[in-house]
């Protein structure tokens, strides 16, 4: 099916008549919410950067409630529209469509569009893969592909089942490819059954408190850190930030596969929320009638029960969406490696300026200096709905506006209130507005950015100051898997400058199965954090790099030391691995981060680890309330793993430390029994006596429940 307008402009004359007829039948009550604006009125609401100008690329009819939109690599650029929301049709089909967009004359405007994909029921983002699309729509991502060159999918396979398919706000979505060769998906940690359309015999994967990542080229998937809501971008370190209602900005500091080896952690937690600047917003427009009145009826409930709450009614994030990281150079350099969030509910667009100091392992997200009070580009008109962006081959932020009247769900409102509310008003309507540099023209996209799957194009990509081509370059060896190219990608990890080439040459390597171990005990000396940071994910299957690794512990960077601690403890690591564990401890107790890194492994967390710490050191000389929760924490997993041997070892090392480490250490082992449900032995129970008799009333109460 082909959409064509010619006579766009009659089309909107014609639509404003039937809207201003049909307001002036509706009912008076219907009047507390404004009506919709014209793609240029709407556009003469924005309060934009000043440094910035922006533009209209694609509006209604060719878009309507877009959500995603992305450019592949020859130049083609698709759409996803969800026009079913907030409701969810019954059956397996829906009006949800995946379009291809077409810029016929060159103008840099949208002007004609072909249904790729429809009857696609809760699609919400695509990620282009082997001359196809992934595409998310629970309970399934799908591959589709157009084998016959008439825009349209003649393929639709499935790929993986079982995802949560019950709330289209906390359903699978925001495909990304990263620089590690993983595909990402955020979850929102809701529970799921996943198997694997290619491999049917695989088990199911449960993706309860979890996002998802998975590898097509090599057949895994598997559970990832979240958890994500709608909004999900990674930096040129691969280092991924994810976005949820009220939290517009959370980090993922350690990766799922580590802190669930084992199940005694005390805390999995494994996502920060970095903002300095709280849920604070400086909103333009005003708060819907049914958000004022449930508002007032809630604090009415708070202050009736004495709570100490407030329940704001604007200016406070509460619909944080789309969180795109800006990796390109068209932007002025203090603008780039920012990350831009919509905020869906309040009508505009946040921006984040992310840093992350040597000493710790974790980002600061604070706001511009110059947006102290002020947004980077807020609007008054309430129809403004943008929910996700894209950053162009053209080094542009695409503004993804779903525009419409409501965006909230049905769920969240009370059922008097929806009585003068049409949540599908909007649903013939949606923009996507182009943001750029002030006196930079808009780009027009090649026709065919990819030269016909120039291999050594693609190695160019690598080297490009465009995150967008980078990641399509390294995306697209990684699929042709042609081995003539290996000698020149070495080189290029060997050679170039840039450390972000470097890392990408690198993965481009792993991809192919062409990694070395001296190439990676080269990159565990990389002048760069961020290469040997990675280059110790690449050494955990390589033992000779063990030296290198080890060398790492000690780096000026704590994101090093961090993921140091990670991959020494994993795989087979052998008891010489204790020591280095332990002197992390030493200089780094203070972290939670690194402390949680150490400890996730199993001899991070050993009885030999706290004999190796504790003893003869000198750590106990000084003790702090970091040093007490990180004796508390080996004493909770100790006794979670209710080993005889090794709880009979910490209780010999407890013997000669102070009594207030004790008393640390045996209070978390005695709560970790008992969240276990574990039965001591008589020995160890024996052995726990002796504590409680000459413990403090504390220790007695906490170990009354195991002996």
């Amino acid at each position: 099916m082909r959409i064509k307008w010619n006579g766009i402009s009659e089309w909107r004359s014609a639509l404003f008549l039937s809207t201003m007829a049909i307001v002036l039948l509706q009912s008076c009550k219907e009047e507390i919410y404004p009506g919709p604006l014209s793609p240029e009125a709407s556009m003469a609401t924005f309060h934009l950067d000043e440094n910035f100008e922006v533009s209209l690329f694609a509006s209604e009819p060719l878009v309507m409630d877009p959500v995603e939109m992305i450019f592949d690599e020859k130049g083609n650029i698709y759409v996803v529209e969800m026009p079913d929301y907030p409701f969810q049709p019954e059956g397996e089909e829906g009006a949800g469509r995946i379009k291809q967009l077409f810029d016929r004359d060159k103008d840099g405007i949208i002007d004609d569009a072909v249904i790729f994909a429809d009857s696609v029921k809760d699609a919400t983002s695509l990620q282009v893969w082997k001359e196809g699309l992934l595409v998310t729509a629970a309970p399934y991502i799908y591959y589709m592909k157009d084998t016959d060159g008439d825009h349209k999918a003649d393929v639709r396979e499935v790929l993986f089942e079982g995802f949560f398919k019950n709330n289209q706000e906390a359903q699978i979505t925001n495909l990304r490819f990263n620089i590690d060769n993983w595909i990402y998906a955020s979850n929102h940690g809701q529970a799921g059954s996943v198997h694997s359309g290619r491999q049917p015999q695989a088990d199911a994967l449960d993706t309860r408190g979890s996002d998802f990542r998975f590898r097509l080229d090599q057949n895994k998937f598997e559970n990832a850190t979240g958890t994500a809501q709608f909004g999900q971008t990674f930096n040129d370190w691969g280092h991924r930030f994810i976005s949820h209602n009220t939290t517009h900005i959370r980090q993922t500091v350690i990766p799922w596969r580590y802190i669930h080896r084992h199940k005694y952690l005390p805390g999995t937690q494994g996502a920060l929320n970095i903002s300095n600047h709280d849920l604070l917003m400086f909103q333009l427009s005003k708060a819907p009638y049914w958000r004022v009145e449930r508002s007032r009826r809630r604090q009415q409930q708070y202050d009736a029960q004495n709570l100490n709450r407030i329940e704001h009614v604007d200016s406070h994030f509460t619909g944080s969406s789309g969180g795109t990281h800006y990796g390109a150079d068209l932007f002025p350099p203090e603008y780039q490696g920012n990350i831009f969030t919509g905020e869906v509910m309040g009508n505009l667009i946040h921006r984040d300026v992310i840093r992350m100091p040597l000493d710790q392992p974790t980002y600061i997200a604070s706001r511009a200096e110059k947006e102290r009070d002020r947004e980077f580009l807020a609007s008054t008109d309430e129809w403004f709905r943008p929910d996700n962006f894209t950053v162009g081959p053209d080094g542009a932020l695409y503004v993804i506006d779903m525009y419409r009247q409501h965006i909230e769900t049905p769920l969240s409102i009370p059922e008097d209130l929806k009585e003068d509310m049409d949540f599908m008003r909007g649903e013939d309507m949606g923009r996507i507005y182009r943001i750029v540099p002030k006196g930079k023209s808009p780009a027009v996209i090649p026709d065919d950015l990819s030269m016909n799957h120039n291999t050594s194009l693609y190695l160019e990509w690598l080297g490009h100051p465009n995150q967008w081509y980078r990641l399509n370059g390294q995306r697209l060896l990684l699929e042709q898997q042609d081995q003539s190219v290996v000698p020149e990608v070495k080189s290029k990890f060997l050679q170039d400058r840039n450390p972000v080439t470097r890392l990408h040459a690198l993965y481009v390597l792993d991809g192919m199965n062409a990694l070395t171990e001296d190439l990676v005990n080269i990159a565990l000396t990389d002048p760069a954090p961020g290469v040997r940071e990675h280059a110790l994910i690449l050494a955990e299957k390589f033992p000779g790099c063990l030296p290198n690794m080890i060398v790492c512990t000690k780096d000026s960077s704590a994101r090093v030391v961090l993921q140091a601690a990670l991959s020494l403890g994993s795989g087979s690591r052998t008891q010489q691995i204790v020591p280095v564990l332990a002197d992390i401890l030493q200089t780094r107790y203070h972290d939670k981060w690194i402390r949680m890194a150490v400890l996730s492994s199993y001899l991070g967390s050993s009885a030999a680890l706290v004999s190796e710490l504790l003893l003869d050191t000198g750590f106990l000389e000084e003790l702090n309330a970091e040093k007490e929760q990180l004796l508390y924490e080996l004493g909770y997993i100790i006794g979670s793993r209710n080993d005889e041997m090794e709880l009979i070892q910490l209780l010999s090392v407890v013997e000669s430390i102070p009594d207030a480490a004790r008393n640390s250490v045996l209070g978390g082992l005695a709560t970790g029994v008992v969240k276990s449900e574990n039965e001591l032995t008589s020995e160890v129970r024996s052995r726990l006596q002796t504590y409680f008799e000459k413990g403090d009333a504390t220790l007695k109460e906490a170990l009354k429940e195991i002996i």
